[in-house]
């Protein structure tokens, strides 16, 4: 059963933007802190972004300035807004859920999403 749920993946040119979305129960939602992973073809898959149960957020220095992590409480939904976009930013993203910000940005999320692919061209 997929508890996490990502959308808003797609092509898209270098300069441009897209926004993720990460949507769960309210249980899930409501226990974890959220953040977003990604993984380029080769390559291990590398943390993004991190967002609290209270909202205070953490940010790769690869995308800091560029990308911005939020959640909405009324929606039980986090997004990833990601501006200016670089061929190297293309990957698969992953949601991930953890009760523990440890946990969550070291890659032991207790829930993953999918992924969902974003390709950026030059």
């Amino acid at each position: 059963q997929v508890q996490l749920v990502e959308s808003g993946g797609g092509l898209v040119q270098a300069g441009g933007s897209l926004r993720l979305s990460c949507a769960t129960s309210g249980t899930i939602f409501s226990s974890n802190h959220m953040g977003w992973y990604r993984q380029a073809p080769g390559k291990q898959r590398e943390w993004v972004a991190a967002i609290t149960l209270s909202g205070t957020t953490n940010y790769a220095d690869s995308v800091k300035g560029r990308f911005t992590i939020s959640r909405d409480n009324a929606k039980n939904t986090v997004y990833l807004q990601m501006n200016s976009l670089r061929p190297e930013d293309t990957a698969v993203y992953y949601c991930a859920a953890a009760p523990s910000y440890w946990q969550l940005l070291n890659s032991r999320a207790a829930y993953w999403g999918q992924g969902t692919q974003v390709t950026v061209s030059s």
